[in-house]
């Protein structure tokens, strides 16, 4: 009994000591901002093996379509000698064997080897039906008539001017009926906060591809995966938050008791863009900065919003302030430490509705040029980082200088959209935890400011186009709150209004 206590003494002391030094080297790094390459290893390591993966599938389909197709011609009722000569059988069982394997892989999986094309993504790709959207009114915010997306055809306008004498008819309403089937089939803003459908599987079971036992090396492999995310990596993630939480409140305590001035503003940058750095290798992050040059550095600046660690990937880069609702738990603590350091804008629920009130303290923080600048999401919810929706008028009617930025997160290792209606925060860690790692790209834009005759929702709107097209994402106008409220009652009138002028002629 002695020996094996003496035993389990000496193997955790080889095994805790090698641990506790590899995770002193990647904290020590993180905090620095530097790098030694292993994050960027292991992840084009993945591509590798998910790109396996994707080979192994598709030969194992291939051989399923092939025996079921086979079996099926075997099974055929045997063919005339008027219609099908005998010696055609067999071609025609070798066609039926080759074409049907590729029509249904395409219909199933999509092609995997032709590259997405700009706002063509799953969740927004993977279309059940095809409509023609003509019918469909786009929300108006100024409370004019709005406008279809395509025009009505113009047969159908010029059979209305011909037409002397109107009259209805039941087919009149046909189309509506039809339009309102296909949103219930599938809508444009249902499907943005569910999480985005992946062309191959990353071996990730909450995928529910079901592919971890469809071959015996597939099998392998994703157990090895398994073993390593929960076993070496997670736990290994956990203790680099807790380190992480904790070295942010100590630094921020202790920076918020320098007196008002440029040598605190200086330490208050340093501090959060290293503790930050250290939170993100918790995730095995890593994030690619474009255009540098463009990096903000007062007024206001807005991206597109998926997850909590869009503040994250920002922060390891540069120093922000932050407005928005204030909670409790986890991020409350997030809050509460960066409260102490810098100055930041967190809300009450019923002060949310005072718009006039947020707005003033927006203004008043805009206004000092020693603020850092103000990080602001105007989609005012998480979106699954497939489209950008709706930016609040809000944050734009300030007025001063607009820096965008452009977030997308490869889902391919991890899925950073967090579904708040499903899933905690506590809930969430949990499954960026379990990931393979948090890949993401920020584009820092261009500045922009406000045109003279321009109101701020056509401002905004310009806004959100530009941070859609560099980022790849579906440029959509509807509110991102539909997700919690019932659609305006003003859109259903002017749905009623626009049938009654087609029924009309108009």
């Amino acid at each position: 009994m002695g020996l094996m206590v003496a035993f389990s003494a000496v193997l955790s002391m080889l095994t805790l000591g090698p641990f506790l030094w590899m995770m002193f080297i990647i904290i020590f790094m993180a905090s620095l901002g530097k790098s030694l390459g292993v994050r960027r290893m292991y992840v084009n390591l993945l591509v590798k093996i998910f790109e396996y993966g994707r080979q192994n599938i598709e030969h194992v389909r291939k051989r399923q379509y092939a025996n079921l197709n086979t079996s099926e011609c075997e099974e055929a009722p045997p063919a005339t000698k008027v219609e099908t000569p005998t010696n055609n059988t067999s071609d025609n069982c070798v066609d039926c064997a080759i074409t049907k394997p590729s029509i249904t892989t395409a219909t199933t999986n999509g092609d995997a080897s032709k590259p997405l094309k700009n706002g063509d993504i799953a969740n927004g790709g993977n279309s059940v039906i095809s409509r023609v959207e003509s019918l469909i009114l786009l929300p108006d915010m100024e409370g004019a008539r709005s406008k279809s997306r395509e025009s009505n055809n113009e047969d159908d306008v010029d059979s209305n001017e011909d037409n002397d004498s109107l009259e209805f008819n039941l087919t009149n309403c046909l189309d509506y009926v039809k339009s309102g089937m296909e949103a219930i089939i599938e809508d444009e803003v249902t499907s943005r906060f569910e999480a985005e459908e992946l062309k191959n599987w990353n071996l990730l079971t909450r995928t529910n591809r079901h592919y971890e036992f469809i071959s015996w090396r597939l099998t392998v492999i994703w157990v090895i995966g398994f073993f390593i995310r929960y076993v070496i990596l997670m736990p290994c993630r956990v203790f680099i938050c807790f380190v992480g939480v904790m070295w942010l409140t100590l630094c921020t305590a202790l920076v918020g008791c320098l007196p008002e001035g440029s040598t605190k503003r200086w330490m208050v940058k340093k501090v959060l863009i290293q503790c930050f750095g250290v939170l993100s290798s918790a995730l095995s992050s890593v994030v690619n900065y474009h255009n540098i040059e463009n990096r903000p550095l007062n007024g206001i600046c807005v991206a597109n919003h998926t997850s909590p660690i869009d503040v994250l990937m920002l922060m390891c880069d540069n120093c922000y302030s932050l407005i928005g609702q204030r909670h409790g738990g986890f991020l409350g603590v997030l809050q509460r430490a960066l409260a102490r350091a810098s100055p930041h804008i967190w809300f009450e629920r019923a002060e949310a509705k005072d718009r006039m009130a947020v707005a003033k303290r927006l203004k008043e923080h805009v206004s000092d040029p020693n603020n850092p600048p103000i990080l602001i999401f105007p989609e005012g919810t998480c979106i699954n980082n497939t489209s950008v929706m709706q930016f609040k008028k809000g944050s734009f009617e300030v007025g001063g200088v607009i820096y965008p930025v452009a977030i997308k997160y490869d889902a391919r290792f991890g899925d950073a959209f967090w579904n708040s209606s499903r899933y905690s925060m506590m809930q969430y860690l949990y499954m960026m935890m379990t990931s393979w790692a948090i890949v993401c790209d920020v584009w820092y834009l261009p500045p922009m400011t406000r045109g003279e005759n321009e109101s701020a929702i056509d401002f905004a709107n310009r806004v959100k186009s530009v941070i859609a097209k560099q980022g790849g994402l579906v440029d959509l106008v509807w509110d991102g709150q539909l997700k919690r409220m019932k659609p305006k009652k003003e859109w259903k009138e002017k749905q009623q209004e626009e049938f009654t002028k087609r029924l009309k002629g108009e």
